[in-house]
């Protein structure tokens, strides 16, 4: 007889049923493991739009994206600029205007430039910031020409710094009452040289002969030669 039949004859019942629940119980697990491992239809997940981010409509105020750079963030919660718009304008004042507006809104808002007004220094595409004031039309007065001749006539001929003066001493100069621009005037003494005589008078006390003009720093034997008949203590 074959094998499997000896085998299958010669098993006891008890075995047999034993056999019968393990096998049982292996198909039960698998058909489980296949049931759960079978590929599913996934719907995907719907998209809610929030209501903050809604369609924007004429009098939504501006996002963060649009924000210009440079704008203080003074005027962002409420989304409105106060500017003052003065000059030559058909209605000057204080103007109110969406944030992020620029000049030529402003000057629109204020009924436009009056006719002649100069809007050239004016930059329109920039953007408002808050606060600030829009002057159009103002220009610079050229000096008075009165002003012009005074300042002439105080410089006149005779005065030391006008075209007839003569630029030099009329006399020998004190030392010791001089002032640096009186020293100045001197052949060959600058503005420094003459400060070094001043600082002299002060720290000696004064000057007591003109020889002592040999001891001021800057002042060789050549310079005082042509120093001293034009100088006296």
């Amino acid at each position: 007889m074959p094998l499997w039949v000896q085998l299958r004859c010669g098993l006891e019942p008890r075995t047999l049923a034993a056999l019968t629940v393990v096998l049982i119980a292996a198909s039960v697990f698998a058909a489980y493991h296949f049931w759960t491992g079978r590929p599913q239809t996934v719907r995907a997940p719907v998209r809610e739009m929030p209501a903050a981010v809604a369609a924007p409509t004429a009098a939504a105020v501006p996002t963060a994206a649009a924000v210009p750079t440079g704008v203080p963030a003074s005027a962002r919660p409420s989304g409105v600029v106060v500017v003052d718009v003065a000059g030559k304008v058909r209605r000057p004042g204080i103007q109110r205007l969406p944030f992020g507006s620029r000049v030529v809104d402003a000057l629109n808002a204020a009924g436009g430039s009056r006719p002649g007004a100069d809007t050239t220094g004016l930059n329109r595409a920039r953007v408002l910031a808050d606060g600030e004031q829009i002057v159009v039309g103002a220009t610079t007065s050229p000096p008075a020409a009165g002003a012009a001749g005074a300042a002439g006539n105080a410089a006149g001929p005779g005065s030391p710094g006008g075209p007839g003066g003569s630029g030099g001493p009329s006399g020998p100069i004190s030392l010791n009452a001089a002032t640096v621009d009186q020293l100045d005037t001197l052949p060959g003494v600058g503005p420094v040289l003459a400060q070094h005589i001043i600082d002299y008078r002060i720290r000696h006390g004064g000057f007591r002969s003109v020889d002592e003009l040999r001891q001021v720093n800057g002042i060789g034997n050549r310079r005082f030669t042509d120093l001293r008949p034009l100088v006296q203590p």
